[in-house]
């Protein structure tokens, strides 16, 4: 008989992004106490999140094992499981360099949650096609997602909305469409403020002064991005991404720029995400900082 759900840790409480190290050694905390036979959908849905954490710190043979795994405790009556393992087979595919090989699998992910009626899923299978796939593509899924999340009845869903909004206002960027990107960066960092997440409200105003300086509004963006330099000195933080849009505004106004580049290199360069996808970049970054 299988134990009831509604009995077991909602694992999903205790996601930390920002540490999959630590986050992954509580999943298997929970694994390890589980008897897996009785709990096949519950185990399943562990075993993906699992290997996100091992997505997130590059272990991606490791995640695909995993989900190898978790795959084989899927039968076709199990929703829910199915939709996560295409999620997170697609998150490892597209963190490991394939974004080819990820987009069918979110887009099953999307068929089925919508099917569904999982909101949350199927706002997230959106949200991730909207990464991989190019400018207008991307667009036009992020666009759906928008849609879905403002239209479900779902909270979970509807708090997509802050991450939509800022993948938009970075597929507008990658258009070189600054303005519009803007509006969008400013549009979340209001959702934000209204909901007082002040990390992700940070990092809204960061992306929209980011723009400012793009369309020629350099002394604007500098104040800015002073501002939140004083806020994280506030708590004692450092941010490298902080640092290198201060050196960018002054290095573009013709100022004094070197200590904040190498302040910015000495914290990005340990970011193994930069140092595999943007070494030009860090290249720039120290060059400048010497």
């Amino acid at each position: 008989m299988a134990t009831s759900l509604n009995n077991l840790p909602d694992f999903d409480k205790l996601w930390n992004y920002s540490k999959p190290d630590e986050t992954e050694k509580q999943f298997r905390t929970i694994l390890d106490s589980l008897q897996s036979e009785s709990t096949p959908d519950y185990t399943a849905q562990l075993l993906t999140q699992i290997a996100r954490c091992e997505g997130l710190q590059m272990k991606f043979d490791k995640a695909h094992k995993t989900l190898d795994q978790a795959e084989k405790m899927i039968n076709e009556d199990m929703t829910l499981p199915t939709v996560r393992l295409f999620l997170e087979r697609g998150r490892v595919f597209n963190s490991s360099g394939n974004p080819t090989k990820s987009a069918p699998l979110f887009l099953k992910a999307w068929e089925i949650a919508r099917d569904a009626n999982l909101d949350f899923y199927a706002v997230d299978a959106a949200h991730m096609l909207g990464i991989v796939l190019e400018a207008d593509e991307a667009l036009e899924w992020n666009e759906r997602a928008c849609q879905l999340a403002e239209a479900s009845d779902n909270q979970r869903a509807k708090n997509w909305l802050g991450a939509l909004y800022n993948n938009i206002g970075w597929t507008y960027h990658s258009k070189g469409d600054y303005q519009t990107a803007l509006d969008f960066f400013q549009k979340d960092e209001k959702w934000y403020a209204e909901r007082e997440m002040t990390t992700q409200m940070r990092i809204a105003r960061w992306s929209a002064a980011k723009m400012q300086r793009l369309l020629g509004e350099t002394a604007i963006a500098l104040a800015t991005q002073f501002e939140l330099e004083k806020i994280l000195q506030a708590i004692n933080e450092q941010d490298g991404y902080i640092f290198e849009e201060i050196a960018e505004c002054l290095y573009a106004l013709g100022k004094e720029s070197k200590d904040y580049f190498h302040k910015a290199f000495e914290l990005l360069s340990k970011d193994a995400w930069l140092v595999r996808d943007e070494p030009q970049r860090l290249e720039r970054l120290n060059q400048l900082g010497k």
